[in-house]
């Protein structure tokens, strides 16, 4: 079970809706190693196929995993990191395709929390006259399936909240000209594993005063890895992302959305066109404008789960990261602590301080780990049950 979870882990922010499942399909028999079905005889368990969720969310893994075992998966044993789908969707039950291959075991870690299929998998195989084991390994399952699971559960995705912080506690510097760029806080074995986390998460999300400031691309620039970028959010109530900038250029090779305030119905014809302009603007490039108050985080997470948006990456800016704070939607949180010290404000620049800090965070978090990152720092924190 502990090899089927590392291979979910594979195609984590890739498979759209779907959750990124692992199946290995095991014999006990020593067919099926890796000389070929019918071919080896060594003693013991070998794993004759091994499969994740595709891109995009389809085929599952069990029926690739079946598909590669063939004939050898009749009569061996299938762990799966969570309980095979039972309903008829855009592709059969697995459940099914499990009992057709002659599977006689199956191992699941992690009992499905969807309504259409939550132990109805599990029954199927068993009614089946198949032997199941449940909750193998569930801690580990549910850590790997963590963003799934919360978007069953709560209807919202999971949020993970990072900021970088200089040693006096800021994150970046006021007075900067628009697109001026960052402030380096970290170095770049931090930058690198901020790379790694955009590339297994579903979207990112950044203020406009983020937005504006640096004129950030949001994407994964790991070489190899381009194609993990996840969808990019920004909060823009007033729809001020320049058309020029890097996201709007962008959007067409990487899904851009602008969530714009409601337009108040007092607000005057010459409001409305400007601000439909603007819209408009940035329609054309391929963001897509959603009309929403950005203040709501409570009505927005949930609006982003029903896209299949499970996993949330928030890293932009002192207020939208309060703004998730306060709202209590933030599950883990990732600080960095970089080797500058911005110090006395400078002349027409002053810092930007953050709105938390390594060892003053809520009460409704734990200190998970710590770990270096060349000379930064990272504290890691979880929301506590």
């Amino acid at each position: 079970m502990a090899q089927a979870i590392a291979v979910g882990a594979g195609n984590l922010g890739l498979t759209g809706s779907n959750p990124s499942v692992g199946c290995l399909i095991v014999r006990d028999d020593g067919q099926g190693s890796g000389e070929g079905p019918g071919q080896g005889h060594a003693e013991g368990p070998r794993i004759i196929a091994a499969a994740v969720t595709a891109p995009g969310g389809r085929p599952h893994a069990e029926t690739q995993a079946l598909a590669q075992a063939g004939e050898a998966a009749r009569g061996a044993t299938a762990y799966v990191t969570l309980e095979p789908c039972s309903h008829h969707g855009h592709t059969p039950p697995c459940a099914e395709a499990l009992i057709r291959a002659g599977i006689a075991r199956v191992v699941v870690s992690v009992v499905d929390p969807d309504l259409r299929v939550s132990g109805r998998g599990i029954a199927m195989l068993r009614e089946a006259g198949i032997s199941v084991e449940t909750g193998v390994l569930a801690a580990q399952g549910e850590r790997a399936l963590e963003a799934y699971l919360l978007r069953k559960r709560l209807g919202r995705p999971h949020v993970t909240l990072k900021l970088a912080l200089s040693r006096d506690g800021m994150i970046g510097v006021r007075g900067r000209a628009a697109g001026e760029g960052q402030v380096a806080i970290t170095g770049p074995e931090s930058r690198a594993y901020v790379q790694h986390l955009r590339a297994r998460t579903d979207a990112i999300l950044v203020g406009i005063g983020t937005a504006l400031a640096d004129d950030p691309e949001l994407t994964v620039r790991l070489p190899g890895l381009e194609d993990r970028s996840p969808v990019r959010i920004v909060l823009d109530a007033d729809l001020r992302l320049p058309p020029g900038s890097k996201l709007a250029r962008s959007a067409r090779t990487v899904p851009v959305i602008a969530v714009g305030g409601v337009l108040s119905s007092d607000g005057g014809d010459i409001e409305a066109r400007a601000r439909q302009d603007r819209a408009d603007a940035l329609s054309v490039l391929g963001v897509e404008v959603l009309e929403w108050d950005p203040r709501r985080l409570d009505l927005l997470l949930p609006a982003l789960a029903s896209r299949g948006l499970s996993s949330l990456l928030v890293e932009g800016g002192a207020r939208t990261a309060a703004s998730f704070l306060n709202a209590g939607m933030v599950d883990r949180l990732l600080l960095f602590t970089g080797t500058p010290t911005i110090g006395t404000p400078m002349i027409g620049m002053e810092g930007i301080a953050s709105p938390i800090r390594p060892g003053l965070v809520p009460a409704s978090f734990m200190h998970m780990s710590g770990e270096a990152f060349g000379p930064d720092h990272l504290d890691i924190y979880e929301r506590t049950p």
